[in-house]
C-alpha cells in the first residue's frame, strides 16, 4: 500500500515537474515569437534628402507621408529640406545621413565618376531650368546669345543650359559671365541680358510685379533632360532591397495622388511643409510642374535607357563609359533572398505553441 502510494506520488510529482518545466519553456517560446512579431511590425526609419527647400516641387513625397503610404509600407520617413547655401543631396546619401535623395540629371556624371548612386525614378521628365530675358530683349532663340551677358551656370545641376547654347552655335567661352551679387537686381538694372531660373521660382515673382519676360528653355530645342531624380545608394540596394522597393512604390503612389488631388496637395504642402509660401504661389508652381511630372502617355517617374543614353550624349559623355555603368545605374528591384514569414504562418505557430501544454495535460491525465 505504502509502496503503491509512494509510486503514485512520485509519478504525479514527476509529471507536474515535467509539465511545469515544459510550461516555462513554452512561455519563453511564446514571448520570443511575440517579440519576433513586434520586430516585423516595427517601422524602419529612413531619411529623404531634398535638393531644395520645401515647396510643391516635392508634393508627392509629402502626400505619401500625410496619406499614410509610407506607414502602410512599414516606413518611418523623415523628409529633410536642403541647405539653401549648399544644396547637395549627393553628399548626404553617400555619407549615410540619408538613405534616399532627390537630385538633378548630373547624377549620371556622378555615377561615371565612381560615386555609388542608383537612379530610381525621374519625377520631372524635362529640365525645369531656363534662361529668362526681358520682353524687350533681342534674345528670342538660343542662337541669339552671341556675346551676351549671362549669369553663372552650374555645370553640374543645369549644364543643359550651356549645352543648348553650344548646340545652337554659340561659343560659350565668349559669353560675359556676371559674377556679382544680387542677380535679380542686376538683371532688372540691365547689367546682364539673361539669367538662369527655375521655371516656377523667379518667373512667378516677375509675373507678380508685372515685369514682362520670356523663357528660353532646353525642352524647346529637343533637350528632354530628366530632373528631380529620386535616387539611393548601392549599399542600400544591396543590403535593404525590400526597403528600397517599398519606398519607391509608396513615393510614386504619393505622386499619383498629388496629381489627382492638386488642391489637397497644395493645401497640405502649405500647412505642413511650406507655410511661408502662399497658396497662390504653390498653385502656380503646381500648375506649371504638372506638365513636367506627367506629360501625355508617360507614367509618373518613368525612365528609359534610351533617354539616359541621349542625356549622356548631350553631356558629351563617352558612350563606352555609359555602357560600363548602365547596368547598375538604373534601379531594378531584386527581391531579398531571405525567409519571409506571413502573418498567417506566425499566427499558426503561436496557436500551435499555446496548444502543446493542453495536449500534454490531457496525456498525463489519461495515465
Amino acid at each position: 500500500m505504502d509502496a503503491c502510494f509512494i509510486s503514485c506520488f512520485t509519478y504525479s510529482y514527476v509529471n507536474h515537474y515535467v509539465f511545469w518545466k515544459l510550461s516555462l519553456l513554452l512561455k519563453g517560446m511564446i514571448i520570443s515569437a511575440c517579440l519576433f512579431c513586434n520586430q516585423l511590425m516595427a517601422q524602419e526609419s529612413v531619411t529623404l534628402q531634398l535638393k531644395w527647400t520645401h515647396q510643391f516641387q516635392f508634393a508627392g513625397y509629402y502626400m505619401a507621408q500625410q496619406k499614410g503610404y509610407y506607414d502602410e509600407a512599414g516606413l518611418d520617413v523623415t523628409i529633410v529640406p536642403a541647405d539653401q547655401k549648399r544644396p547637395n543631396s549627393f553628399g548626404a546619401v553617400q555619407r549615410g545621413e540619408a538613405q534616399f535623395g532627390v537630385a538633378h540629371s548630373g547624377i549620371l556624371q556622378q555615377r561615371i565618376a565612381g560615386k555609388p548612386f542608383v537612379a530610381m525614378a525621374a519625377i520631372l521628365q524635362f529640365s525645369p531650368y531656363c534662361w529668362m530675358v526681358k520682353e524687350s530683349s533681342d534674345i528670342f532663340h538660343a542662337r541669339d546669345f552671341v556675346n551676351k551677358r549671362v549669369s553663372q551656370v552650374s555645370k553640374e545641376s543645369s549644364s543643359e543650359l550651356l549645352t543648348m547654347l553650344k548646340r545652337s552655335g554659340i561659343d560659350t567661352e565668349k559669353l560675359a559671365i556676371y559674377k556679382g551679387n544680387q542677380l535679380q537686381k542686376a538683371w532688372m538694372e540691365n547689367k546682364l541680358d539673361a539669367i538662369e531660373v527655375y521655371v516656377t521660382d523667379l518667373p512667378y515673382y516677375m509675373e507678380q510685379q508685372g515685369i514682362a519676360h520670356r523663357l528660353i528653355c532646353p525642352q524647346r530645342y529637343g533637350m528632354d533632360v530628366y530632373a528631380d531624380i529620386l535616387f539611393t545608394s548601392d549599399d542600400m540596394l544591396k543590403y535593404h532591397p525590400d526597403t528600397v522597393e517599398k519606398f519607391y512604390q509608396a513615393s510614386l503612389k504619393g505622386w499619383r495622388y498629388a496629381l489627382m488631388n492638386m488642391d489637397e496637395a497644395i493645401a497640405i504642402t502649405q500647412q505642413f511643409y511650406a507655410s511661408e509660401r502662399s497658396f497662390h504661389q504653390l498653385a502656380y508652381e503646381a500648375e506649371v510642374l504638372k506638365e513636367y511630372v506627367a506629360p501625355p502617355s508617360t507614367n509618373v517617374g518613368n525612365m528609359s535607357m534610351a533617354k539616359w543614353r541621349l542625356i549622356a550624349d548631350l553631356y558629351e559623355i563617352d558612350q563606352t563609359k555609359f555602357d560600363a555603368v548602365k547596368a547598375d545605374f538604373i534601379y531594378k528591384y531584386k527581391k531579398q533572398e531571405t525567409l519571409q514569414f506571413s502573418w498567417m504562418l506566425i499566427a499558426a505557430i503561436i496557436i500551435s505553441i499555446i496548444s502543446i501544454p493542453l495536449y500534454l495535460r490531457l496525456i498525463f491525465k489519461s495515465r
